[in-house]
């Protein structure tokens, strides 16, 4: 009898474990529970994104089926309309924060619901970028942007770019980094300056502040010399506020002055004040290049003309002409 006892419970205990070991196993045709495929993208940059109106989404919640599949936008209000959990804000919160604000509202209803979000399209951090850059218009920011980094973006400064940049932000946004940031007259704005110099040399990397949504970044023209008559390349000449230019370095943008110039008659034509239009400086080019006389710094806006010899180019046309014709050798005095 004892013997019969002992081979029951031996047999009781071998049935008890079988049954724990098939109760433990995944039933046929069903998988173990994975964590989203997307979960750790997720964890990348956009993490600390602040989200805001316009934004769209995609939301990703284990068990939770009542999810939409596809992207939500985030409405004018700031907020988003799911299933189970009604209207939620999210404009305002980063990422990493809408994440933790839905798993907490899910897991009302769902055990560890583990919620997933992805950034589908970038609408709500708009700066501006307006002037002598590449390609000028409206940027979306996504994520932390530096100056120098929305320049690149914009496909950076022209060469014809000033030596200083305007930034222009709400009052209500942030203030501007700078020191010499100041408040516009309604009081909503901010305006600073900022050397394009320093930041694209590197010599000033506080000035590289960081960008945030809705500024408005402005790149003036460069100041301009113009260059006419007998040179080589007449024109305007983008010069830096910074830059000292002078009648010679005008004349060397130009490429130098042609054979039939009359360095001695130069003017150099400037903007005049009050009732004069113009006021017209003679200027000895000759005299300056032989270094009898000091060179003539410029100013912006500044005309530097070179006439023209009439009877030196007359007689350079009747040389040319006589080579043209075959007259044999000329004697040029």
């Amino acid at each position: 009898m004892r013997i019969r006892n002992y081979l029951i419970a031996i047999l009781l205990l071998t049935g008890v474990m079988s049954m724990a070991q098939e109760t433990s196993r995944p039933a046929a045709g069903s998988r173990p529970i994975e964590e989203p495929a997307v979960k750790d993208d997720a964890k990348d940059q956009t993490a600390d994104y602040v989200l805001g109106n316009g934004d769209t989404i995609l939301i990703q919640a284990r068990d939770v089926e009542e999810v939409p599949k596809t992207a939500v936008r985030i409405g004018l209000q700031g907020t988003i309309k799911l299933p189970l959990i009604g209207t939620v804000r999210a404009a305002g919160l980063t990422v990493s924060q809408l994440e933790e604000s839905l798993t907490r509202e899910f897991g009302k209803f769902i055990v560890r619901p583990d919620v997933v979000i992805a950034i589908t399209e970038f609408r709500s951090q708009p700066v501006s970028v307006l002037g002598a850059v590449r390609n000028p218009g409206v940027l979306q920011v996504q994520g932390r942007k530096n100056l120098v980094e929305i320049l690149s973006l914009a496909g950076g400064v022209r060469e014809d770019a000033g030596h200083r940049l305007l930034i222009t932000r709400r009052r209500d946004t942030g203030l501007l980094p700078v020191a010499d940031a100041q408040p516009d007259a309604s009081g909503v704005y901010t305006t600073a300056e900022i050397s394009l110099d320093s930041i694209l040399s590197a010599r000033d990397p506080a000035q590289n502040i960081p960008i945030l949504p809705n500024d408005v970044i402005t790149v003036p023209l460069a100041e301009v010399i113009y260059v006419i008559g007998e040179v080589k390349k007449p024109g305007g000449f983008p010069i830096r506020r910074e830059e000292h230019v002078s009648a010679l370095t005008a004349i060397s943008m130009a490429e130098g002055m042609l054979r039939t110039a009359a360095p001695k008659s130069a003017k150099i034509i400037r903007k005049g004040r009050g009732q004069d239009p113009r006021v017209e400086l003679e200027v000895n080019l000759k005299e300056i290049i032989e270094g009898r006389k000091p060179d003539v710094a410029l100013q912006a806006d500044d005309i530097v003309f070179v006439p023209n010899n009439v009877p030196k180019n007359a007689a350079l046309r009747g040389i040319e002409t006589a080579i043209t014709i075959g007259t044999g050798m000329l004697i040029w005095h």
